[in-house]
């Protein structure tokens, strides 16, 4: 499948805020690799070491969602996610370092000692609103964003992970700085929740031409559910770039695997556990609880059970989050 240069462009034309400034590394786990007892080639993409804010995926996203609200000439960042939100703590670093203020509206209790995001999240000057459930958290940030409005302010709403076809985009931009690094993998496993990492991924291996196979291990939602959710964001970027279809035709259905979760978000399970220690002692990288372990359980998983051949190159994509270890 050749490479789609008109919509390659419009993605490459697409401003950004200026909080990624170079390629994140890609490096080799052989170390890992050896533990599992061989089996394929494996590699992580580092953006965990994303220099701003901690890194994360959600540094990405953001890169591109706030030069939006910037252009658009807002002055509040307005967002929403849970006490330990990755995408909160990231939204609230964009909001100091443009200038512009932050709201964030998360679920659960206000804690009594701030630790690791709620933590930064106080660091960073961002106004906070607690909320007792997820369900309540939309309507709350429209409220509040009605508030600001009424007090004259700017305010730029951004959906829970900034999972929104813009968003996403950084993610079809990301496959292009993979590709300049290292020959394209044949299989990319990483953590998927709100869908847009994934979609972005499958949005760019469509777009170079690429064959990868890009598995989704879920952090919560059942497979059917994040897959149409990733099918929606992918058609919303292909509006984005005029591809005029070509990119959803072209993108293959997600691959999403919920069978990882174990009792639930954020609660950690036997294998993830596992994965914490086996990549911290081999590789020396830390994962984070609530996605990143979980998604290397499942590469663990599947390596063990032969679901990679030898002959492959399996990279981890690395989505951050490990501030949720000092939690």
């Amino acid at each position: 499948m050749p490479a789609d240069a008109k919509a390659i462009a419009a993605l490459r034309a697409v401003p950004t805020a200026g909080l990624v400034a170079a390629p994140t590394p890609v490096e080799e786990m052989p170390r890992l690799r050896a533990a599992l007892g061989g089996g394929p080639r494996l590699l992580v993409k580092r953006d965990d070491a994303l220099p701003f804010a901690f890194g994360g995926n959600k540094v990405r996203k953001l890169d591109l969602v706030a030069a939006r609200a910037r252009a658009e000439g807002a002055d509040t960042l307005l967002t929403v996610g849970g006490v330990q939100s990755n995408h909160a703590r990231a939204t609230a670093a964009a909001a100091a370092k443009l200038g512009l203020r932050c709201v964030l509206v998360l679920n659960g209790s206000r804690p009594d000692r701030p630790a690791a995001n709620t933590l930064l999240d106080g660091l960073l000057g961002a106004e906070i609103e607690y909320v007792p459930s997820r369900a309540e958290r939309a309507p709350a940030m429209r409220a509040a964003a009605e508030r600001l409005r009424a007090e004259g302010r700017r305010p730029f709403e951004i959906p829970l992970g900034a999972s929104t076809p813009l968003g996403a985009m950084a993610y079809a931009r990301a496959v292009a700085e993979l590709v300049a690094q290292v020959p394209p993998p044949d299989v990319i496993v990483h953590s998927t929740s709100s869908g847009g990492t994934q979609a972005g991924l499958l949005a760019g291996c469509a777009l170079h031409g690429l064959q990868t196979r890009v598995v989704g291990i879920s952090a919560d939602d059942p497979a059917p559910v994040l897959s149409a959710v990733v099918a929606e964001l992918v058609a919303g970027i292909d509006a984005a770039l005029a591809a005029d279809g070509r990119l959803r035709t072209a993108a293959p259905p997600a691959e999403v695997d919920d069978s990882f979760v174990g009792e639930g978000y954020g609660i950690p399970t036997p294998s993830s556990r596992e994965a914490v220690e086996l990549c911290a002692r081999t590789e020396a990288l830390f994962l984070d609880p609530t996605y990143t372990a979980k998604a290397m359980a499942g590469l663990v998983a599947y390596a063990r059970a032969g679901r990679f051949r030898p002959d492959q190159t399996v990279l981890f994509w690395h989505t951050g989050g490990q501030v949720g270890l000092f939690a």
